[in-house]
């Protein structure tokens, strides 16, 4: 059982997921650019079969002109942003890739134990946490209290609960709270950490899978250097 504070590392930033509605857009596309075209058509023949004597007022038909100039231009518009939608679509895909095989760290209090669990303690000043951990039913099979220091620190959990039994693999979920020397509370955040096994690109945005779980590119705050040194375990306060 450990808590080691580490310096935190530079927060790698994310991307917005992008709707997609291609297809109902290139429909309605073709059906006003043949409007168009159909009025222009008989925009044409009624001016060249007017009466010289009795002309035709030619006011309402330039107000419509204008209106689907002004449509036709939006529609450009629009295919100019679609394209830059798919660009931001084929950066993000890149980005994405470049996780795969790193060990990161992302939001969240659950975490795949095998050997070992890992989670990160984030605390904006020194205090006495108390750590609980709950199985996948929701019962807790750990509970502890550890010192704390200002910043960013690492718990590694060994799988063994209070009572010395050693617990299945599985998912665990950490919880934290804690206290300053006064007595206050202090917020304390977590994150889990895992090596990206693969990227599934045909997800809308892509999900990178992290120790069996899915998260977006935008849920990574580091990316952790492996070390070789081990992680030195302090003894929980009482």
């Amino acid at each position: 059982m450990a808590v080691d504070a580490t310096t935190p590392s530079p927060v790698v930033s994310g991307t917005t997921p992008v709707s997609n509605s291609s297809s109902s857009s290139g429909t309605t596309t073709t059906g006003i650019a043949d409007n168009f075209q159909t009025f222009l058509t008989l925009l044409t023949t009624q001016l060249q079969n007017q009466n010289p004597l009795d002309p035709l007022d030619t006011n309402q038909f330039t107000q419509q002109l204008v209106q689907f100039a002004g449509v036709e231009q939006q529609l450009k518009s629009n295919d100019q942003l679609k394209a830059l939608v798919d660009l931001g679509k084929a950066t993000e895909a890149t980005q994405a890739l470049i996780y795969v095989g790193n060990n990161v760290a992302v939001d969240g209090s659950t975490a795949q134990f095998k050997t070992s669990a890992t989670w990160n303690l984030l605390a904006d000043k020194d205090s006495t946490a108390t750590v609980n951990i709950t199985n996948s039913a929701g019962n807790v099979v750990y509970t502890g209290k550890y010192t704390l220091q200002s910043g960013n620190g690492t718990f590694v959990w060994d799988g063994k609960g209070n009572d010395g039994v050693q617990y299945p693999e599985g998912a665990y979920t950490l919880t934290a709270t804690g206290k300053d020397d006064n007595g206050r509370d202090v917020a304390i955040s977590t994150e889990v950490q895992g090596v990206v096994d693969s990227v599934d690109l045909s997800a809308s945005p892509a999900l990178l899978s992290i120790n069996g779980s899915n998260y977006t590119v935008d849920k990574i705050k580091r990316v952790v250097r492996p070390t070789t040194t081990p992680t030195t375990p302090t003894t929980p306060t009482t």
